[in-house]
């Protein structure tokens, strides 16, 4: 791309907040945010280093999205950097990424919280924090019954599911609903999310008071704790101010740059208390001559080189903050404080971080100083090659496992199969990354394991899961289940190293055989924890699916239908039903003294 053809592209753009890409071919080079697009595309037309001049000359097009303020910029950013990892940014090797709310384009649109939204879906956000956006949701589920299952679950009803009977869904599967009134709904969720506030509030603020005025006031909590999430939804959490006490949480992060990687040292600190450490490694930009790749044209707002290297040749340690703090703390809950090593270049992440709250800080003395240096001690240690996951690849001759997914399945003779999907990040355990899957019910742990590792197979090779490809996947079995695991993966023609661990011996076995290893050695420990963790998320999947609904509370006598309804909009769950008091039981109607003690005594 020549700079009239920039010059050309700037145009056309509008001079509102957003993001931008420089993009080749299918290939995202670079990803950038701006206060105002046109401008700051402009200001690639006249290039002050020979590496931008290089990184405009191979794009052939620039894409932009627009926000409604800096802030969604700044995060909308950070989620393409994890998404596209272009080589021109400085890139944190995890996957996690700010949550979007989306309305998919169909006849019956449905909301969902995603990562990754459907193509020709409205989406909403990005927003910082999660639990603020499931409340939201749930609310507006309450209020106006938007459906959230699969399009196959959709198309394949006959009755209502349980989310209907629970008040969560207005049923426009089986015609509970009319299209026509199930889109009117929609439209005016729309509203909501377009910034119209009062059209969920309103509504919620009147239950609320109605269930203080009866006397409800566990309900009206709830409905207060929705109210004030709905309330702040649209501030972005800019309102928020924060005071340090001895109770906060801090974070202190210090940044190191050698080559192309750079590493980020956190400590975190509650209650005055170290009680957490980690190291973080980010990719640099790629360098391959003097002519150059990473394209910078001195301007300090895209967080991007030292300002003050003439040349910029490489990321300086508070370029590679100012990218570390908006990709970590995706989905990760904010510190009350954040000490650095130094100052992000980046002015519009600081001012987002202070207006969600957290008080940034770079000390210059006392005690909190010597927590930097230690931070940065901790950041410039090099880790060599005696850690877990570097022998790990030492010992398979693989390259090293930063991502490995572990894969169990649970049932009980046959019934209430299902299997889970975790997944473990720099030797970590990432929850968000995991998943879990209901499988046909039958006694067969050779084909359970086949169907689920195919799953997670075809949703990779189709572009449908929103993870990026792990390093390493660990079966939890011996010979049968990795032979089924590798006639899947092969099926679907995903290449991806596997072996499995058998619980009996802890061996480890691979496509050449069985390995011993050592039983204090840190590699095997490491395959034990991911092993270990399938099991245990396979286990408490397979125990909520086995106190399904329809089987526990359908068979207590005295129980119907709307009774069931009734118990589970009051406690939740099953499980709340059966932690429930006999005087909460009788609370609800339809429920008498008999029937509270068959309750208790079945469940």
């Amino acid at each position: 791309m020549e700079t009239g053809d920039v010059r050309k592209h700037a145009a056309d753009l509008p001079t509102e907040p957003g993001v931008y890409q420089f993009v080749s071919g299918e290939t995202t080079l670079y990803v950038g945010k701006a206060v105002d697009l046109r401008t700051r595309v402009r200001s690639y037309a006249d290039p002050r280093s020979a590496r931008i001049r290089g990184m405009v000359k191979r794009a052939d097009a620039i894409d932009f999205a627009v926000t409604d303020t800096e802030t969604q910029a700044l995060l909308l950013e950070a989620n393409l950097i994890k998404r596209h990892q272009p080589r021109y940014n400085v890139r944190l090797t995890d996957d996690k990424s700010y949550p979007l709310v989306e309305l998919t384009d169909h006849e019956v649109p449905r909301m969902a919280i995603t990562r990754d939204p459907e193509e020709g879906s409205v989406a909403y956000g990005p927003y910082t924090d999660r639990g603020r956006v499931e409340t939201v949701c749930k609310a507006i589920r309450e209020i106006y019954g938007l459906r959230s299952c699969s399009e196959h679950k959709y198309r394949n009803r006959d009755r209502p599911c349980l989310d209907h009977e629970m008040g969560l869904c207005s049923a426009p599967c089986t015609g509970e609903i009319d299209t026509e009134g199930y889109v009117d709904d929609v439209d005016t969720v729309r509203r909501f999310f377009d910034g119209e506030t009062g059209i969920l509030a309103d509504p919620i603020r009147e239950e609320m008071n109605a269930a203080a005025k009866r006397e409800n006031f566990e309900r009206a909590a709830h409905l207060r704790d929705e109210l004030d999430a709905i309330e702040a939804f649209h501030g972005g959490g800019e309102e928020a101010v924060s005071t340090r006490s001895d109770d906060q949480t801090m974070d202190v992060l210090a940044a190191t740059v050698e080559g192309e990687t750079a590493r980020v040292a956190r400590l975190h600190s509650s209650h005055g208390q170290l009680v957490d450490r980690s190291r973080h490694r980010l990719d640099s930009p790629t360098i391959e001559s003097n002519e150059g790749d990473a394209a910078d044209d001195g301007d300090s707002r895209d967080g991007w080189n030292d300002p003050d290297d003439e040349h910029g040749t490489v990321a300086s340690p508070a370029a590679v903050l100012s990218a570390f703090l908006t990709q970590y703390y995706a989905e990760r809950e904010l510190p009350d404080a954040i000490l650095l090593s130094e100052r992000p270049t980046d002015d519009d992440v600081v001012r987002w971080l202070e207006g969600e709250g957290v008080s940034v800080q770079v000390p210059g003395a006392g005690r909190e100083a010597k927590l930097v240096d230690l931070a940065l001690k901790n950041a410039r240690r090099r880790t060599g090659r005696t850690d877990e996951l570097s022998a790990l690849a030492d010992r398979l001759g693989i390259d090293r496992p930063e991502r490995i997914e572990g894969f169990d399945v649970s049932h009980a003779g046959g019934r209430a199969v299902v299997g889970s999907n975790v997944r473990f990040v720099e030797g970590s355990a990432e929850t968000s990354a995991y998943r879990r899957k209901k499988l046909p019910d039958r006694n067969d742990d050779y084909a359970n394991m086949r169907d689920l590792v195919r799953w997670r197979a075809d949703r990779a090779i189709d572009g449908r899961d929103d993870r990026s490809d792990p390093d390493l996947l660990l079966v939890d079995g011996g010979e049968g289940q990795l032979q089924a695991a590798i006639e899947a993966i092969t099926a679907a023609g995903w290449e991806v190293p596997i072996v499995g661990l058998a619980k009996a011996d802890e061996i480890v076995i691979t496509l050449d055989g069985p390995r011993d290893w050592p039983s204090d050695a840190p590699e095997l420990r490491l395959l034990q924890r991911v092993r270990d963790e399938a099991h245990r998320f396979a286990v408490q999947y397979h125990q909520s699916i086995r106190d399904d609904v329809s089987t526990v509370l359908d068979e207590i006598p005295g129980v119907g239908p709307e009774t069931r309804t009734r118990l589970l909009r009051r406690f939740g769950s099953v499980e709340g039903v059966r932690s429930a008091s006999m005087d909460d039981l009788t609370d609800v109607d339809g429920i008498g003294e008999q029937t509270a003690e068959t309750l208790q005594t079945r469940l």
